[in-house]
């Protein structure tokens, strides 16, 4: 909903009732993940997309009969008889789409919803999307506060606590529970979308690959700082694409910052006296990824001065050194793409080969 949410709140601001189609489950090579949507309101306007195209057509004329009805549907999309094209999924993958009438009645905290995306606070929707008469049933849940309910006190104590911790990993899916909360129980799919801030990637040197690197980030939709203890080059002008940028020590500035499990570190410095003393303390971060910068000799040197500095072997095999995968790039651009897609194949557990030469699954 992220991409989509100033068309939706400009609607649901007008009073334009819409419904909202959102993926909550996928299996094989679906397009969208969970949390992918689209919206159709009265006047036949559509936002959004839930599968690149192969279904669209149906799951909009779902969202009309939802808008007309009222009543919210799950519905299942996949290859199911010969012409895929009408019907199916042509990748060959598997979807569940959960299709409600979104107004300010069926969804009266939709602005708080807004509200907290755009000013990068946690929040996530909790949604029954099948079982025991409660369909449609939907909790908002936020760090510290909770509104609406489920049904019942137990259910919505336990999908509050799982959906913190979902929010805190930035996960989105569905869960499944008893009538009263059980979690051994699967009578009530409740799915969690969680908007959390984007995760920040965290580079530092102020040079031409950094600049690369910072526009790739923003790309890929993370929150992207540029640190570099020189003023002269550490400027917003250099690094339009940059959210911060920050002159300072990067060890200092690593120490006073917020690091968590999604967190990207790029150390583009390739100097001792910058690259020391922060990666002593970047690898005591959770931060999911940290690849540093620099020739093999350098990276040599590095490892060197950092046993030097007492960092244990365990601490060392987390960083990603030389930065990025082997594409064969020279240039800053070029670089970004490889460091870019290193981290994505860590997130998601990919081998970095050419999918034309494996024969596991497409999407994990």
């Amino acid at each position: 909903m992220r991409e989509a949410m100033a068309e939706l709140g400009d609607w649901y601001r007008r009073g334009i009732p819409f419904a909202l189609c959102t993926v909550v489950d996928t299996w094989s090579s679906a397009p969208r993940p969970p949390g992918a949507i689209m919206a159709v309101n009265a006047a036949g306007e559509a936002v959004g997309s839930v599968s690149g195209g192969c279904v669209e057509a149906a799951v909009y004329e779902a969202g009309r009969e939802v808008l007309s009805s009222g009543l919210p549907r799950q519905e299942h999309y996949g290859i199911a008889d010969d012409d895929a094209f009408s019907v199916g999924l042509t990748c060959g993958g598997l979807i569940d789409v959960f299709v409600e009438r979104v107004s300010a009645e069926t969804f009266p905290a939709l602005t708080e919803v807004f509200a907290s995306v755009e000013a990068r606070e946690p929040v996530a929707v909790a949604t029954v999307v099948a079982g025991d008469g409660r369909v449609g049933a939907r909790l908002v849940i936020w760090p510290d506060r909770v509104t609406g309910s489920l049904g019942n006190d137990p259910l919505d104590h336990a999908v509050t606590d799982d959906a913190r911790g979902m929010l805190a990993a930035g996960r989105t899916g569905v869960l499944t529970f008893g009538p009263g909360g059980e979690r051994r129980l699967d009578d009530v799919r409740v799915f969690i979308c969680s908007y959390a801030p984007p995760p920040r990637l965290l580079v530092f040197g102020a040079i031409d690959f950094a600049a690369a690197v910072a526009r790739i980030g923003k790309f890929l939709g993370y929150h992207v700082t540029v640190c570099d203890a020189r003023p002269v080059f550490a400027t917003a002008k250099r690094f339009p694409d940059a959210d911060d940028v920050v002159v300072d020590w990067p060890h200092r500035f690593l120490s006073e910052t917020v690091v968590d499990e999604r967190t990207a570190i790029c150390v583009l410095t390739h100097d001792p006296k910058f690259d020391v003393p922060l990666l002593k303390l970047a690898v005591r971060t959770p931060a999911a990824y940290i690849g540093v910068m620099g020739s093999r000799r350098t990276h040599d040197d590095r490892m060197a001065r950092l046993r030097e500095e007492n960092v244990s072997e365990a601490d060392l095999a987390r960083l990603s050194s030389p930065i990025g995968l082997d594409l064969g790039g020279r240039t800053p651009e070029e670089t970004a793409v490889a460091i870019a897609a290193e981290i994505i194949a860590l997130t998601w557990n990919g081998t970095g080969a050419r999918l034309s030469t494996i024969k596991s699954a497409i999407h994990r």
